[in-house]
């Protein structure tokens, strides 16, 4: 086997590790079953990786630096003159639609569930995951005013802490609920967002008004 087919064999099963884990949590997916999503038998395992919990941690670094990376450019991206950055970021975070993709979606939402029974290593992924998630939020919630305007007495790092830990397990109950109560995995959601987007329209409307120019 050549160098690059193993690179791409290696890489096959991580994927197929980080759908599984995502979908069944990764205590609940066996190498057998996993080996058999990535195309090979289970004895080729040990010619990548040395135990699972050597897999798990590849998997969390994976997923955390592509999700981020994401999250990154979102925040990035232009917006028009009808919303901030901010908005767009907590619109999509409480959609429906990203509840849905759970192989793409919140690396973080993805392995919370699982994070305190990893290893080490991958706990370290999930926590430095984590912490770059709430920078994120943090410059987005810098850029929109939002503290200043609203007179906000915490610094931009616990208001950050405060609206990520709000999204987020709005987004873990809205789907542990999706499927034997679509209803009420909807109303979570929508609850939270817009109770999340009425605190930034009451800090807006707080905001000094500018001064006319003479």
């Amino acid at each position: 086997m050549s160098r690059e087919q193993a690179t791409e064999n290696r890489r096959a099963i991580v994927a197929a590790a980080t759908r599984l884990f995502r979908e069944r949590g990764v205590e609940a997916v066996g190498l057998s079953e996993l080996m058999k999503h990535a195309g090979f038998t289970q004895g080729g395992f040990y010619n990548h990786f040395e135990s699972k919990a050597d897999l798990v941690a590849e998997v969390l670094a994976s997923a955390i630096a592509a999700g981020n990376g994401e999250f990154a450019k979102m925040a990035r991206a232009p917006v028009d003159a009808s919303t901030t950055a901010l908005r767009r970021y907590i619109n999509w975070y409480l959609s429906q639609a990203h509840r849905d993709d759970i192989d793409h979606g919140c690396p973080v939402t993805g392995f919370a569930g699982d994070a305190p029974r990893l290893g080490a290593e991958a706990q370290s992924h999930f926590a430095g995951g984590l912490d770059d998630q709430i920078t994120i939020l943090a410059g987005l919630i810098a850029e929109s005013g939002f503290l200043a305007a609203a007179g906000e007495r915490r610094t931009l790092r616990e208001r950050a802490i405060s609206l990520h830990c709000e999204m987020l397990g709005a987004l873990v109950l809205s789907r542990s609920v999706a499927q034997a109560a679509p209803a009420l995995s909807n109303e979570i959601l929508e609850n939270v967002r817009r109770d999340v987007l009425a605190s930034l329209d009451e800090g807006s409307s707080h905001a000094p008004k500018p001064r006319k120019q003479n």
